[in-house]
């Protein structure tokens, strides 16, 4: 499988290679960059102060050529009534997306003694296995050590593992 990682915006290089570590590591994929994207003007909410998740994913399933594709923004996203959202993906569907905006806090709460960028990079890793994984028909898992544990804030994000749960390897593999 060939998943290509799509940049929405100014997304640094770090990120991409943590997030292409991360693809390759859990799904032993090929994983390949595509072209940056521009940030939609049309996805904006003035209201809100946000971009809506779902034009992103457009943007990844058009830009990238791969079985599969994974947008990345800086930007903040909010899906329908939710309040903002770390990634989203269709299930089964061919793209999703993942944003960086509120995964970047300065520490994971004294859960470990790990820097924030060794805090961030595992974020990235975890939510970009996740929102693949609901592309690969996975959904929610009840383990919350899972990578596919729905995790709504970056606490959840810290405690679950980068790794699927043996339930969801078999699903998938």
């Amino acid at each position: 499988m060939r998943v290509d990682i799509v940049p929405i915006g100014d997304v640094p290089a770090s990120v991409k290679r943590e997030a292409s570590t991360g693809l390759r590591s859990i799904y032993d994929c090929d994983v390949t960059l595509a072209a940056e994207q521009p940030v939609p003007d049309g996805a904006y909410d003035s209201a809100r102060g946000q971009y809506r998740a779902s034009d992103f994913i457009d943007i990844a399933t058009r830009a990238g050529t791969g079985e599969k594709a994974i947008a990345l923004t800086p930007n903040d996203l909010y899906y329908r009534r939710r309040n903002y959202v770390f990634g989203l993906a269709y299930l089964d569907g061919r793209g999703c997306v993942v944003s960086t905006y509120r995964l970047q806090t300065s520490s994971d709460g004294g859960f470990s003694d790990r820097s924030s960028t060794q805090v961030f990079s595992d974020r990235v890793r975890k939510e970009v296995v996740h929102e693949l994984g609901h592309t690969l028909g996975l959904e929610h898992c009840d383990n919350n050590r899972c990578a596919m544990s729905f995790s709504p804030t970056v606490q959840e994000v810290d405690r679950k593992e980068q790794t699927l749960c043996g339930s969801c390897q078999r699903a998938v593999f």
